[in-house]
């Protein structure tokens, strides 16, 4: 049985996941042994995530950062993925089952969720250490989620072809614009949106697009500008895998969404950093031709670009948990 004080410290660990345009979309509800996950439906972006897939995902993430909240505090846990069937936003109930003896694993990965960021800088053309790869593999695979690197020359032009494709469709589409627009903070202290401050600034020699936040329609003036003397960006091949599912459903994005947790909380105790990749999953068809391009049996849910970061990332805000968690 946890208090209320000691679910609010596993709840401020939760709510450090990242989300889509920082969305936040999740919402907690913690009694005794219990914590419900569900997502925050006033909180979707119809034009970038029609399904909601991404959030889903996003709710995942904090899934997973919950548990090892719960871990480095001494308590074992378990999940179990969408208990409700009539309840489809109720995606998780994390349960605590007894205590246990936090391990040095353990503490390792609760303090990378403090210092995980996502980096959309251009990273340093350093390779990733020897046997990450396969670390990685064997973490995503604890949640029956597959992990792809995108290793080969043709793989890589086919990754490059549809990013640059997504992301030119949707610089076309005044839906997605808005979206962007609407989750771009200006304020520094702004709870949650995608503050400006994280974006880079000026050209960047890389041969994968990032997403473009310049084009949600923000004034000149409020996006980051580069100083005459800044020297120039370095020259980027970062490392980019794939995760995947065998299933397309809620609990395939969940389960996903975990995995991408312990990846990410991975990464950064690596001393490495990740960002997404996703206008090549965004929508159906390009999902659809990443998956025929690519020869995947399953479906991708999530591509990362990852490396050594070049610069320290800005700290995105977070919703208090207040607002987040009700304890019964």
């Amino acid at each position: 049985m946890l208090d209320q004080a000691q679910w609010t410290q596993v709840v401020e660990q939760a709510v450090r996941a990242p989300s889509i345009h920082n969305t936040q979309p999740w919402t907690f509800t913690a009694s005794g042994d219990r914590l419900e996950v569900r997502r925050d439906t006033a909180r979707v972006l119809p034009a970038i995530d029609p399904t909601g897939r991404q959030q889903v995902l996003s709710c995942g993430v904090a899934v997973q950062f919950a548990v090892v909240a719960l871990r480095a505090s001494g308590c074992t846990a378990e999940v179990e993925v969408l208990p409700d069937p009539a309840d489809p936003e109720h995606l998780a109930t994390v349960r605590v089952l007894g205590r246990a003896e936090p391990s040095a694993a353990d503490v390792r990965a609760a303090a990378a969720i403090g210092a995980r960021h996502t980096d959309r800088a251009p990273f340093l053309a350093e390779p990733l250490p020897a046997g990450l790869l396969d670390q990685l593999q064997v973490e995503a695979g604890r949640d029956g989620v597959w992990l792809k690197p995108i290793g080969r020359v043709e793989e890589e032009t086919a990754v490059a072809v549809l990013l640059d494709q997504g992301e030119q469709l949707e610089q076309r589409d005044p839906a997605y614009l808005a979206e962007l627009q609407a989750w771009l903070r200006t304020d520094p202290d702004a709870p949650d949106g995608v503050p400006v401050a994280s974006l880079p600034t000026g050209d960047r020699a890389t041969n994968y697009v990032v997403r473009d936040f310049a084009g949600g329609g923000a004034a000149p003036d409020v996006l980051p500008t580069p100083a005459d003397d800044d020297p120039p960006p370095p020259v980027e091949h970062p490392s980019v895998v794939l995760l995947g599912t065998a299933a397309d459903d809620r609990p395939a994005w969940v389960r996903a969404g975990m995995a991408l947790g312990r990846l990410l909380l991975t990464v950064t105790d690596a001393g490495l950093a990740a960002s997404p990749l996703t206008q090549a999953l965004d929508q159906g068809w390009a999902r659809n031709r990443l998956t025929a391009r690519l020869g995947l049996v399953g479906h991708p849910q999530m591509m990362l670009r990852l490396g050594r970061p070049s610069g320290t990332p800005v700290t995105s805000g977070r919703r208090p948990v207040g607002e987040v968690l009700r304890v019964g």
